[in-house]
């Protein structure tokens, strides 16, 4: 089993919405006292929040299914349901949440950022709610409303000010684990460090975080190695630190192409050519290596990067480069722009918008919209009464004269919805009222 996971699937099922209830009140010398039936009980969402303390996402590769509690069904002498119990999911800063299909839904940065990413269901109306002038005693309710199932992709981009990049053995876990506090798996061959680590160091007034990712190889951004897994860990970092090793044996290399194929990896994967760089030559405790750090300083600098020829084994030179590192950071946060407050956005309706739409598909009409499909799955078919509830509120939203003008007539086939639609045949005849109203659970337009 891993010890760090940074990218999931998860499946999720957020609570039922309750159904309402039909019940007539009934006591001594009050035969029918009205309708009573109380509210179904509203489903438990399933809510993504930002928690500084979690920083992977292990537990949800262990655990992947997560479903909130139903609503509970309304009672008599209007006694509505409990709502369901919402589920809280602790995400790592600089969660990504998309879908399958690659659609970003949110960027969780920050504290306490929360996202609702399953909305349980309305509870259903209860006969009481639903009594009215014309419907003084209903004999159906509302159905509780299903809750939202759906599948999300979690992927973590760590949160980092530095991050530090090059090949595998080239000393970044030895660097981070001198210059903070953390302490990675540190061995003498490649690909030792095999996640991500972050390190928090103090230079001065100044305090940044480090991130060490796995080492890069050459074609890393398609997919090679451990680089194309984790380069996205560098995405958010304000300035990158090339680690090169001085004292590889390896035949071909040398700090000059390394620096070169980093670069070129960083430049195919998209966005990260631009950041603000900084160079290490590593290892110079050996003799070779400050001889060779001496060489290529100067053809280095000659690219507008600072250099620091540092050990560190020895921590030599690392003052220098931690300080060099946060008077990088500090002007990277003194130039980015500062933080807009949250604001509150409207969106109303347009004057001109019904809510819905009336598609001709040939053979059938298709009418979608949020309330007349919010409308079909609350309502109870096997109750007549309940159906020709729904045929009022449509009528009274305009589906009817909206079919009349896409040219529907009378039997042909309309479906209301996506996939959980309802199919049935218009009658342009049934018209709304409650005049059409018999006994309790009967509409006299179905008969």
């Amino acid at each position: 089993m891993p010890s760090f996971v940074d990218r999931v699937v998860l499946h999720l099922a957020a609570g039922d919405g309750g159904h309402g209830c039909v019940s007539v009140h009934r006591e001594k010398f009050k035969p029918l006292g009205g309708p009573d039936g109380g509210d179904g009980g509203r489903g438990g969402d399933i809510v993504l929040v930002v928690d500084p303390n979690t920083t992977t996402l292990l537990d949800y590769h262990r655990s992947p299914h997560r479903k909130a509690t139903n609503g509970s069904q309304g009672e008599g002498s209007n006694r509505d349901g409990a709502n369901g119990g919402d589920i809280e999911l602790k995400v790592p800063d600089g969660t990504v949440v998309s879908t399958r299909d690659g659609e970003v839904l949110v960027d969780l940065v920050g504290a306490g950022t929360r996202f609702i990413a399953a909305q349980g269901g309305h509870g259903g109306l209860g006969n009481a709610a639903l009594a009215s002038k014309r419907r003084r005693a209903p004999g159906f309710a509302l159905l509780g409303e299903p809750g939202e199932a759906k599948d999300v992709v979690l992927e973590l981009k760590s949160v980092a000010d530095v991050g530090l990049v090059g090949f595998p053995s080239a000393g970044k876990s030895s660097l981070i684990a001198a210059i903070s506090a953390a302490r990675p798996k540190i061995a003498d061959y490649p690909f030792t460090t095999l996640v991500p680590n972050l390190g928090v160091v103090e230079a001065g007034d100044v305090r940044y975080t480090v991130a060490d990712v796995p080492g890069l190889i050459e074609g890393a951004s398609e997919g090679r190695g451990l680089g194309h897994a984790f380069l996205r860990h560098v995405e958010r970092c304000k300035a990158l630190l090339h680690v090169v090793d001085l004292a590889t044996m390896e035949p071909g290399r040398d700090p000059l192409t390394d620096i070169d194929l980093i670069e070129s990896e960083l430049e195919k994967y998209g966005g990260l050519d631009k950041r603000p760089r900084m160079v290490a030559l590593n290892k110079i405790d050996v003799p070779e290596a400050r001889e060779l750090a001496d060489l290529v300083r100067a053809d280095v600098e000659a690219r507008g990067w600072e250099v620091f020829p540092i050990s560190a084994a020895t921590h030599e030179g690392l003052r220098e480069l931690t300080y060099a590192m946060g008077s990088l950071v500090a002007s990277a946060r003194a130039a980015a722009p500062a933080p807009e407050p949250t604001r509150l956005v409207l969106r109303p309706a347009a004057v001109d918008d019904s809510g819905f739409t009336v598609t001709d598909e040939g053979e059938r009409y298709r009418i979608r919209g949020l309330k007349p499909e919010r409308w079909i799955r609350q309502t109870d078919f096997t109750n007549d009464e309940a159906v020709g509830y729904l045929a009022d509120r449509l009528a009274r939203l305009g589906v009817e004269e909206a079919l009349i003008r896409a040219g529907a007539h009378a039997g042909d086939e309309v479906v209301i919805g996506g996939e959980d639609a309802v199919v049935f045949d218009w009658e342009p005849s049934v018209s709304a009222g409650g005049e059409h109203l018999g006994p309790r659970g009967t509409d006299s337009r179905l008969s």
